[in-house]
């Protein structure tokens, strides 16, 4: 056996979106491939969901995505882009475990196709459809160039025109299509959304959409004043449900009874992103009644494990039982992410998988006998698996066999799950990860102790490449969930609510003393890293300490106050921080790392993208600057403007590949210093 490479990024597979039959027998998802240096490709497989038929590929790609059945007959949507700025819906039917001649349902100007959605009858699919603004086409740009015109300027009128991951789209805006299948017909369905992003579901009918919109003209400040709304198909007239309580909502959906609505959201003034708990609401629409199935447990709706093989999903899933009396829903607890239920009355959330892993569900047989997921463990890369709604236990059995080859030729490390006490008394999740027996180490090893971002997510039972990359270098990695993680219960979360660099750094000190005194590490060969987040603990680590000898710091943030006006999401004053960056920038500015860095002498490696939306490179550019001031050893990589907040997940193959040699070359040098 042998250690795990960078190159192997080329070799990991990663499934994504299974798509289960209303009958629970066929399983449809997207399979993704960095076997191409510049750029991935995606391409449709399909397997029978009791196991007992290899899967076989449906698509050649380069770029199919979304599949979703329709609920009457073997026939199958989803969206194609022969090119990257102009997908369509394509429709074809499965016979055999194969798909016939594929056609284009749809001929939409170039743009982006989000959610799609089958309504009941298989007659109609809805869908989210955002059309380029007319001069930034490539049509326009082809003609600006034969006629040797600049690029025009981008007037902004609204906050809300551009989206890490996605780009800058100006005044677009996604609005709610409706094709009928049978003439191909596309109508438009006016939702009155003042900032083009709504989530939706069909009725049981079929003749009505529900959806979450917000409709304030201060939409990305005012995210507490989401709607739910329903509209009808036919005569397209909007009905907002009233007396629900004010906060951010999203994913609505009908019972299957059509007697109720159910949503992911908060109570209050709040954001979807926050330290409190996202609770899922049911409305009574006869009664008028609105509960939070989620109340009188602990547990998030938002609280994802985050890995390097997949995209961070920080969305809420859920899905409505066919009897209408219970919910499905995934919450992540202690680092693993488990199915659980809830009754739509009861609210006693009841666990169905073990921990140990993730499970990240993707949809539910239409007779609610089955469950199509994504599954991942330390030492297994996802797979498509499929949960048996048999009782109180869901056995899950794997249907895929994507990276199998590759992991039999691997000598993976396996980590070890601890607990450690902070300075002041709170405990602190974590695990140790030692390098394999294939990489040969003999005594004492350099340490590596990586911090999420987010920071309101978590790290734990998840295949994570990167560490595993290092740990095949012989460092051990330590890796844990300091407060402000999601997966620990609200007061664990919100300990650092408009308060970073406080409880958080004291775990990160903790786990640090950990590996102090671990005989097995060298004391004195302790780096630390991490990105987004992440990379801000790093950056304030090495402001007010000296126990490290090197750090990484990934698309961090550096300067909260200068950070809160360049994101895709500016910051709204009195919410999350106190105060504001153009009245009173005080607390925002003891919490940013750059403050202290008179005293940082830690040797610093920069990653940042140029085309970061989230974490603009300027938070790297400042502590560039400032340790380069100073005379202290720093490198900066900047990646080119076409990647993206995302890029050590998502990013072109070649460049994560890049990132990645980077990294191990830096701690080569650190550690042999």
């Amino acid at each position: 056996m042998r250690t795990i490479t960078a190159a192997d990024i080329r070799r990991l597979v990663v499934p994504s979106d299974p798509q289960i039959n209303h009958a629970g027998e066929l399983i449809v998802w997207s399979n993704k491939y960095a076997d191409r240096p510049g750029s991935s490709r995606t391409e449709l497989w399909i397997a029978a969901a009791s196991g007992s038929l290899s899967a076989k590929r449906l698509t050649k790609g380069p770029r199919d995505r979304s599949p979703r059945w329709s609920p009457t007959a073997p026939t199958l949507a989803f969206v194609r882009e022969d090119t990257k700025r102009n997908p369509q819906i394509y429709l074809g039917a499965i016979a055999r475990m194969q798909l016939r001649a594929p056609t284009a349902l749809t001929k939409l100007a170039e743009g982006t196709i989000g959610e799609v959605r089958w309504s009941p009858r298989g007659d109609e699919i809805a869908f989210a459809f955002r059309a380029t603004m007319a001069e930034r086409t490539d049509a326009a740009a082809k003609a600006r160039e034969s006629a040797g015109q600049s690029t025009p300027p981008l007037v902004v009128d609204d906050p809300w025109y551009r989206l890490d991951g996605d780009g800058v789209f100006g005044s677009a805006r996604f609005q709610l299509f409706i094709v009928t299948v049978a003439t191909r017909r596309v109508r438009q369905i006016e939702l009155g959304d003042t900032m083009g992003t709504f989530t939706f579901d069909w009725s049981p009918d079929g003749g009505s959409i529900v959806a979450a919109v917000n409709r304030s003209t201060r939409a990305l400040f005012e995210p507490w004043m989401t709607q739910i709304v329903v509209a009808n198909t036919r005569t397209r007239k909007c009905t907002i449900i009233a007396a629900l309580p004010e906060g951010p909502k999203s994913t609505p959906s009908f019972s299957p009874d059509g007697s109720m609505i159910a949503y992911a959201g908060r109570r209050g003034r709040n954001d979807m992103y926050a330290t409190k708990n996202l609770g899922l609401f049911v409305h009574d629409l006869h009664t008028k009644k609105t509960r939070d199935v989620l109340a009188a447990s602990d547990f998030c709706l938002m609280s994802p494990t985050l890995s390097d093989c997949a995209e961070s999903g920080f969305g809420a899933w859920y899905r409505w039982l066919p009897d209408s009396e219970s919910l499905i829903m995934r919450i992540g607890w202690h680092g693993s992410g488990f199915l659980v239920s809830a009754g739509a009355r009861a609210g006693i959330v009841v666990p169905h998988t073990s921990p140990g892993a993730d499970h990240i569900p993707a949809s539910l047989a239409g007779n609610g006998s089955r469950i199509a997921l994504i599954r991942s463990a330390p030492t297994e890369p996802p797979e498509v698996c499929v949960a048996d709604i048999t009782g109180r236990e869901f056995p899950v059995r794997q249907i895929s066999r994507l990276n199998s080859a590759l992991c039999d030729e691997l000598d993976l490390a396996i980590p070890q799950e601890e607990w450690t006490e902070a300075k002041d008394g709170a405990w602190v999740h974590y695990w140790i990860m030692r390098p394999p027996t294939a990489a040969r180490v003999r005594g004492r090893t350099p340490a590596v102790l990586e911090v999420h971002g987010g920071p309101h997510a978590q790290y734990g039972w998840t295949f994570f490449h990167e560490f595993q990359l290092l740990a095949a270098a012989g460092y051990t990695v330590a890796y844990g969930n300091p407060r402000g993680s999601k997966g620990y219960g609200v007061d664990f979360c919100s300990a650092i609510h408009g308060s970073w660099g406080d409880k958080d750094w004291l775990d990160v000190q903790a786990i640090t003393r950990v590996l102090q005194r671990d005989a097995r590490v060298h004391p004195k060969r302790i780096g630390i890293m991490g990105g987004s987040y992440g990379g801000y603990m790093t950056l304030w680590a090495v402001g007010h300490s000296k126990d490290y000898c090197g750090a990484i710091s990934d698309r961090c943030v550096s300067n909260i106050v200068s950070h809160c006006g360049n994101s895709d999401f500016p910051n709204v004053p009195e919410v999350y921080w106190k105060g504001s960056a153009y009245s009173d920038p005080t607390k925002m500015w003891k919490s940013s790392p750059i403050a202290a860095f008179s005293k940082a002498r830690t040797p610093m490696l920069l990653i940042h993208s140029e085309g970061d939306l989230r974490c603009n490179i300027e938070q790297s550019e400042q502590i560039h600057a400032a340790l380069a001031a100073q005379g202290v050893p720093v490198r900066f990589v900047r990646y080119p403007r076409e990647t993206s907040h995302g890029m050590s997940r998502v990013g072109p193959p070649d460049l994560r590949i890049h990132r990645l040699g980077e990294l191990l070359a830096w701690w080569k040098r650190v550690f042999a210093g």
